[in-house]
C-alpha cells in the first residue's frame, strides 16, 4: 500500500485528501497542531477504512519542524506529499499582527519548501512520488489587505510549476492546486467577515470537491489546476486582460475592510 503525508490534516482540504486517500486504501502520516482532531481522524480512518495511520503534532512555523517531521517518517517511505497547511490574515498591512505575517511567510512558504526538499530527492531516487502543492486563486494577482497571504500563494504557484517542468523525465508528478473560496474555517482564522459583500456572489466550493478535482489532475499529469469552473478561471486570468493598476484598484475596493457598526448604547 501506498503511504501519502498530508500537512494541515485536521481540517479542511487536509482532512479531505484524508478522507479520500484513505477510502483509497492510500496509509496516512497527518501532520497539524491539533492532537485530539488528528487522533480523532486516525481513528476514524482506521476502523472505516482498514488503513495504518500515523499522527505526528507539529508546528511547522517552528525552527526545524519539517526537518522533525521528515526523520520520523524517513524509514516509512513517503509516495505522496501534500502540502496544504497554510494561513492568511486579512487587514491593512502596516495595521497587522507583525508576528502572523511571520506566520505566514514561515508556514505557507518555508515549511513547503522545506518538506518539498527534504522528499523530494528520495522520491527522484526511486522514479516515481507525486506531491500536490495546495495554493489559492488569489496566487494570480496581488490581493490588498491579504498582501502577505496572496504573495505566499504565488510563490507557491511559481515554485511548484518550475518544479513541475525540473521533474517531467524523473517519474515525480507535481501539482499545484489553486482553489477559490472553499467552504473551511479559514475566513474565521483569517478575521475576515464574509457575511458583508466583500466575496460578492461567489460560490463556495467544498474541500471534497477540491480534492478529487486534484487527485484527477495529478493522475492526468498536470502541472496546476484551478478549481471552481469558469468564474474561477476567469479569475485566475483577469491579470492578462486588465491594465495592472485598474485591476488592483478594483481588487482594493472589494477587499477593503468595511467599519464595524457600533455596539447599541444600554
Amino acid at each position: 500500500m501506498q503511504t501519502a503525508l498530508i500537512t494541515g490534516a485536521s481540517f479542511g482540504i487536509g482532512a479531505a485528501f484524508a478522507q479520500e486517500l484513505a477510502s483509497r486504501q492510500v496509509n496516512l502520516v497527518l501532520v497539524a497542531r491539533s492532537a485530539e482532531k488528528l487522533q480523532q481522524l486516525a481513528e476514524t480512518f482506521t476502523a472505516n477504512y482498514g488503513v495504518q495511520v500515523r499522527v505526528i503534532v507539529q508546528d511547522l512555523t517552528q525552527p526545524d519542524a519539517a526537518t522533525e517531521v521528515f526523520t520520523a517518517v524517513q524509514r516509512q517511505g513517503i509516495d505522496l506529499l501534500v502540502n496544504n497547511a497554510g494561513i492568511g490574515d486579512y487587514g491593512r498591512f502596516s495595521e497587522r499582527s507583525h508576528q502572523q505575517q511571520a506566520n505566514i511567510i514561515k508556514l505557507n512558504v518555508l515549511a513547503l519548501v522545506e518538506l518539498t526538499h527534504l522528499f523530494l530527492p528520495g522520491m527522484q531516487q526511486r522514479g516515481c512520488g507525486d506531491i500536490i502543492n495546495v495554493s489559492s486563486i488569489s496566487a494570480f494577482q496581488p490581493i490588498p489587505y491579504l498582501a502577505a497571504y496572496s504573495a505566499s500563494k504565488a510563490f507557491i504557484l511559481h515554485f511548484s510549476q518550475a518544479l513541475w517542468a525540473e521533474n517531467i523525465s524523473t517519474g515525480v508528478r507535481i501539482l499545484v492546486v489553486c482553489p477559490g473560496p472553499t467552504k473551511t474555517d479559514f475566513f474565521a482564522k483569517a478575521e475576515m467577515d464574509i457575511s458583508s459583500e466583500l466575496m460578492g456572489a461567489q460560490t463556495y466550493e467544498t474541500p471534497e470537491d477540491v480534492v478529487k478535482a486534484a487527485l484527477q489532475a495529478l493522475a492526468a499529469g498536470k502541472s496546476t489546476l484551478v478549481t471552481g469552473g469558469w468564474r474561477n478561471r476567469a479569475i485566475a486570468n483577469a491579470n492578462r486582460i486588465a491594465p495592472r493598476e485598474l485591476l488592483l484598484n478594483v481588487l482594493e475596493r472589494r477587499f477593503r475592510p468595511q467599519p464595524q457598526p457600533e455596539s447599541p448604547e444600554h
